[in-house]
């Protein structure tokens, strides 16, 4: 066998592994069936801006160590993380806060706000919340639901808000603040030149192999390589033996504008019903960019299906069911490590995938 680890997927995972496994001197393969690497993070310069092609990433965590890893191989900026929500024309702060409530309801303090959500809790509050409409409404009142968070949840999951489970909103942010950071954690920044800069860092100097898909020519690649690190669907891995587990996926629609300045805003949020995209993404916000022209991209959520990207895994109660059983069996594998959030079936930010690497990193070489 040629190689010690062949890694599938070129995302954050498999390309961090990669990076430490050949620190250690082992010898890697990395594929990828796309024509990039960089997973979801990667970003395609158009006009001198980098544009995050698969979705907004802004980089947040209040773990030390991993913020400390990252910097090693970038510059992060200072970048925070100030979406609006566009409600049929009229802008409102994301998260929930004193500037949301100011602009809803004319109220200038906490107390004010507090007093009209508690209201709205027990005129149209249930005791026992069934669904996310009525696990929301306890949360936030009903204002707040049905204007900021009623259509972009139906858009974004594709069914009504009464038929999607309540603990899919366990609690919701609400901050009686003038601060518009959605964000809490310590550190937060978008890399300086994108987040390719990440990957050209961790895979130089790897063999790496792109359009490759690992199913098309499965005997060939396990015959490489003593172990492989598996980053895409747990239930495609095992031939869906025991069930599909669903997603949901995106749709992106990318636009040159000659304009410099569209939105004036990095993100957007449009939360009714009627628009069918979720948010507009305006990507040379992220990097405070003079560009003289912009890229905004339209984000259009939908169903998932064997041709298009799963992005997001629908953890309810029937999936996870089925999920435990390819863990368990993934648990007995000698030679297959299963990553990322396709690989363990759960959403993920970028700083668990770091965290979770980096322990694996940890026990896979901590006695070598």
């Amino acid at each position: 066998m040629k190689y010690d680890y062949l890694v599938v997927g070129a995302g954050p995972f498999g390309s961090i592994f990669a990076y430490e496994a050949t620190k250690r001197g082992k010898r890697v393969l990395v594929i990828d069936k796309r024509e990039h690497v960089g997973g979801n993070l990667y970003c395609k310069p158009i006009a001198g801006i980098n544009v995050h092609w698969y979705g907004a990433h802004i980089f947040h965590t209040s773990n030390k160590s991993v913020w400390d890893y990252v910097n090693q191989f970038a510059t992060f900026n200072h970048f925070t993380n100030a979406p609006l929500a566009n409600y049929k024309g009229t802008l409102l702060n994301l998260p929930f806060n004193m500037n949301t409530f100011n602009r809803l309801w004319g109220v200038n303090t906490p107390e004010q706000a507090k007093q009209i959500i508690a209201e709205q809790r027990k005129n149209y509050g249930v005791s026992n919340p069934k669904n996310l409409e009525e696990q929301a409404i306890n949360l936030v009142g009903l204002d707040i639901y049905e204007k900021l968070i009623k259509g972009y949840t139906e858009k974004q999951w594709g069914r009504p808000c009464t038929e999607l489970p309540a603990f899919i909103i366990k609690r919701l942010p609400v901050r009686y603040t003038f601060d518009n950071n959605y964000f809490t954690d310590i550190y937060q920044g978008i890399p300086v030149g994108g987040y390719n800069v990440l990957f050209d860092k961790w895979l130089k100097d790897i063999d790496v192999t792109l359009n490759a898909d690992y199913f098309e020519n499965r005997t060939m690649y396990e015959g490489m390589a003593e172990k492989i690190i598996f980053t895409g669907m747990i239930d495609q891995y095992y031939d869906y033996e025991f069930g599909e587990l669903e997603y949901r996926s995106l749709r992106f629609e990318h636009e040159l504008l000659e304009s410099d300045n569209y939105q004036g805003n990095a993100v957007i949020n449009y939360t009714d019903r009627e628009t069918e995209f979720t948010r507009i993404i305006e990507h040379k916000h992220f990097e405070f960019g003079q560009a003289p022209k912009t890229v905004i991209t339209r984000e259009y959520p939908q169903d998932y299906t064997k041709d298009v990207e799963p992005y997001y895994p629908i953890n309810d109660a029937l999936n996870n069911e089925i999920y435990e059983k390819y863990r368990q069996k993934a648990e007995k594998e000698a030679h297959v490590i299963f990553g990322g959030r396709l690989g363990q079936y759960r959403y993920f930010d970028m700083h668990h995938i770091i965290e979770n690497v980096l322990k694996l990193v940890d026990t896979e070489f901590d006695n070598q």
